[in-house]
């Protein structure tokens, strides 16, 4: 049986993006997130973040600091009722990375590499299925794997200039009925 999942960056669509968080204490959560996946969780969808992590590359924390985090993350969404499926992660860099880090990969957004990844693991319906996202990068990558509905949540008004469609919103309570 097909999923259908909602796809959400991490930084700038669950927590605020203050540059390379790697600890709880580096987390403060968008206003809205937790009702946000509380009302797509009883529509039966799957919750999955899908997030490039440079950091790793560039050396800023080792990917245990950030799995750590996105179990303690887990666990407070856990505590709401929410349950996350999955986080999806690309620690590469085709520029600033070192080692084995720097390369020009398919996972790294825009690329759909993690889209194309959860679609295998849960089997997902992507033309039944929603992205969330603070950049552009985030819509290329959810077009590309054949997520229909996108949306660019940011508080600067960014029109569509990429011709893949999708639709801005400034507050997450746009998407979701309240």
């Amino acid at each position: 049986m097909t999923s259908k999942a909602l796809f959400l960056d991490r930084d700038g669509v669950i927590n605020v993006d203050h540059g390379y968080a790697s600890r709880p204490q580096q987390i403060d959560f968008i206003e809205d997130i937790f009702p946000l996946c509380n009302w797509f969780q009883q529509q039966g969808y799957l919750i999955i973040v899908v997030t490039n992590q440079s950091g790793i590359g560039r050396g800023y924390y080792t990917e245990e600091d950030f799995l750590h985090l996105s179990q303690w993350m887990q666990a407070e969404f856990a505590q709401r009722g929410i349950k996350i499926a999955e986080f999806f992660f690309c620690p590469h860099h085709p520029e600033k990375a070192k080692g084995k880090y720097l390369k020009d990969c398919s996972c790294r957004k825009p690329n759909p590499g993690m889209l194309e990844q959860a679609k295998q693991k849960y089997d997902i319906d992507m033309s039944k299925s929603v992205m969330i996202g603070d950049n552009k990068t985030d819509m290329m990558a959810a077009a590309q794997a054949g997520v229909t509905k996108r949306f660019l949540y940011s508080t600067a008004d960014l029109p569509d200039d990429t011709n893949i469609g999708y639709e801005w919103v400034d507050s997450l309570t746009r998407i979701y009925p309240m």
